[in-house]
C-alpha cells in the first residue's frame, strides 16, 4: 500500500510542476486538477497503509 502512496505522490508532484509553473501552458488547468486528485489518492493510501488495511499478510 505504501508503494502506491509513493507512486501517487510522485505523479501529483509531476502534475503540479507542469500545472503551477506554466511549463505546459495549454494543459495547465488539467495538470492542476490532476495534482489535487493524485494528492488526495496518495493521502488515502498513506492512511490505509498506516492502518494496515489492504496489506498482504
Amino acid at each position: 500500500m505504501l508503494k502506491w502512496a509513493i507512486i501517487f505522490a510522485v505523479i501529483s508532484l509531476v502534475a503540479g510542476v507542469f500545472g503551477f509553473t506554466g511549463v505546459a501552458a495549454g494543459a495547465a488547468g488539467i495538470a492542476k486538477v490532476l495534482f489535487f486528485i493524485f494528492i488526495a489518492i496518495a493521502v488515502i493510501f498513506v492512511v490505509l497503509a498506516l492502518l494496515g488495511i489492504g496489506a498482504v499478510s
